[in-house]
Formats: C-alpha cells, structure tokens, sequence
C-alpha cells in the first residue's frame, strides 16, 4: 500500500509540475530528443538556393569496403553504418562524391537535425559578422550586446570566451528533466532563461562544455544582427552563395519573435551540411570568393590552450589532431562533419542514434575511412552543376 502512495504521490506531483510548466510538459510529452524534433518546433525557412552547388559524381573511387574499429576489428563498412542507426553517409574527396547511402528510410532530400553540429554552423556565421562589421572583436565584452547581464558580472565575459567555451557560466550539460538544459531546448524563453545567467567562477580559467555558451552566442548575434533575424543573415552570407541544393529549418523557441536556437537546432540534408566543410576545408573560400576571413577560418582549428582553452576544442569546433589537420563537427545522437585537411576529404554521417559504438569509436572510424582513402589529387573550385 505504501509503494502504491509512493506512485500516486509521484504521479500527481509531476502532474501539477506539468500543468504549471508548459516547458515540463513539453518534456514529458515528447521525451527524448530525436532527429525529427524541428517537427515539433516552430521554425524559421532557409530556401534552396537559386544557384545550386553539385559535387561531381563519382569517378569510380568509391569509399572503402572495410574499417577497422579501435579494439582492432575490421568490419564491412557498410553493414557497420546500417546496423548502427545510420541514416545518411556521404564521402567527398577533390569535390567528388565518392560514395552517397542513405538508410532505414532516410533519403537525399531528408532533413535531419544537426544538434551541436549547428554550435560549428554558429561560429561560421559569427566569423561573416566580424568581416560584415556587425560585430566589432572576438575580444568585446558580452555585455556590450547584452548589458542585461552586468550585475551577473558577465563584463569580463567576452565573446571569445564564448566561442571557447571558457566563460566560467554556471550551466549544467545534463538530460536531467528538472535541470537546465532540456529547458533550453524544449523552452519557450530562451532569451529570458539567458537573461538570468550567472558566473560559477572566473572568465578564462577552464574549458567546459556547456550549450548555453552558444546560445548566449546566438543572442548576441540577434542583438547585433536586428532587425534582420539570424536565418536571414544566414540565407544571405551562406545558404546561397554556398548553393544549398534544398530547403533547411532553424528551431526557434517560439513564434513569432522567438530566438534561433543556434546551440542546437538546424534541420538540413546531408549533402548541404557537406557544404559547411568545404568552405572550412578550402579555409574560408568558395569558388574563388572569400566568403570568411581566411585567418579565422585558421585560428578557428587550430589549437589554443590559452585562458583555460581545451587543446582539442576551438571556435564550436572538435579538433581531432594536435596540429588541426582534420576537425569535426559534432551532434547529439551521432552527427558528424568531419573534415581532413590532408586528403582533401570530407565524411558526413547522420543517423539516428549512434547505435552501438561510443563517440570514440565513431571518430576512430572517421579516421580509419580517411586513412584508408586514396592521396588528394587536388582541388576544383569549377565543380558547380545545375541541380536535379
């Protein structure tokens, strides 16, 4: 009878928590975030743009048969990727694509979630705002945007340390249904929620990794941006100078004067996120165009211990070698935008989940693929074709 109470107690407790939060329910509702979540979310369009960008199709190199996993298993790479909730792996190499497969159901005009990849596809459009002039220094107070947060002591907090993850913030990256983050993701007032931030400790003492650095990065960039909303100036700068071949969603918590979740949000195919490695690839530059600062392009994946910053993390970016010569961006549920410098490739898997290999082990295998594949032949800036 006591359990019985207990269950009663529990189940009328988080009723009325339910009732009185409309975040809490939101939670209770859908659960477990998941790739199709921008189904649920108010969002804002990105449009395909008018002159799409196609990668030249194979020429026969194909991606390897066999990857070698970390604990020295060699397996079929492609039964590794479809028994392991892959939805969409694509492997470019000089601009061709050598291998294109998609999985339980998931097809080339799908979009799917990014998660933290979208931190990566932030800190892109927050280099275009420093060549814009919309943003004056990476070395600017966080209040000169947002003076809301003066008392909190964030006048030390500058927006470097954001994109470093190194701002001392008091946020905890945790799925725990009371805590912070899945409000911020499930949330309706992202903008007030930021508002009431507070500092655990010192500016640039140590790197932690917290979502609610880069969305303090996209209030910033709102600020700075407006009237024009993030997804415009990301429609302008990127989507279509980079030729996005299909239309994409940005989250939003809310309509219609809400805020771009830019810690997580961004629903695309896997070709167009392909196009984010690319620009970084050729170091900023697409077809002849410098569409971002080459030099921060480069202090962007190269590494920086300086004021608590992590050797392996920089600008929103995983650095995978010590000297930056292959990076990643990196999603929830195993998103991954790898990019290697040396062999002129790029490897985009999206899927599901990320099955049954850890996240170390799907970096490994990222590595091994590119390991395994042929030497760069070079670049070709000419690979533009009408899109189908």
């Amino acid at each position: 009878m006591r359990r019985w109470t207990r269950t009663i107690w529990l189940i009328a407790a988080l009723a009325a928590i339910a009732a009185a939060s409309c975040t809490f329910g939101r939670i209770l509702k859908y659960g477990p975030s998941n790739v199709d979540d921008f189904r649920i979310f108010p969002t804002r369009p990105l449009r395909a743009s008018a002159a799409p960008f196609r990668f030249l199709p194979n020429d026969g190199r194909g991606a390897p048969e066999r990857a070698t996993l970390p604990d020295g298993t060699e397996e079929h790479l492609d039964h590794l990727l479809a028994d392991n909730d892959t939805l969409a792996f694509l492997l470019i190499q000089d601009d061709v694509l050598a291998a294109e497969r998609y999985y339980n159901g998931h097809g080339a005009k799908a979009l799917s979630l990014a998660f933290s990849m979208t931190k990566s596809f932030t800190s892109i459009l927050i280099g275009a705002a420093l060549a814009d002039g919309r943003l004056r220094s990476l070395d600017q107070p966080v209040t000169d945007y947002v003076p809301e947060l003066k008392p909190a002591g964030f006048e030390a907090v500058t927006l470097r340390h954001l994109l470093q993850m190194t701002s001392g913030m008091d946020y905890v990256e945790s799925d725990n249904p009371f805590g912070m983050h899945p409000h911020y993701y499930y949330g309706e007032d992202l903008e007030e929620r930021l508002l009431r931030l507070t500092l655990a400790k010192p500016p640039g003492q140590e790197f932690r990794y917290k979502s609610g650095e880069a969305q303090l990065l996209g209030l910033v960039l709102k600020r700075a941006l407006a009237p024009q909303t993030i997804t415009a100036y990301m429609q302008e700068r990127l989507w279509e100078p980079l030729g996005m071949e299909h239309d994409a969603a940005w989250c939003v918590d809310r309509e219609p004067d809400g805020i771009e979740k830019t810690f997580c949000c961004l629903a695309l195919t896997a070709r167009d996120a392909a196009k984010f490695g690319r620009l970084y690839l050729n170091n900023g530059e697409w077809n002849g165009k410098q569409l971002i600062p080459r030099d921060y392009v480069e202090e962007s994946t190269r590494i920086d211990t300086a004021d608590g910053g992590a050797w392996d993390y920089q600008f929103q970016w995983w650095l995978q070698s010590p000297d930056g010569s292959d990076f990643l961006a990196i999603g929830h549920l195993g998103q991954y935008l790898y990019v290697n410098r040396p062999k002129r490739l790029i490897v985009v898997r999206m899927g599901a989940s990320r099955g049954c290999l850890s996240g170390d082990e799907w970096r490994a295998l990222l590595v091994d693929i590119a390991r395994r594949m042929p030497p760069a032949a070079g670049i070709n800036f000419n690979a533009i074709q009408p899109a189908n």
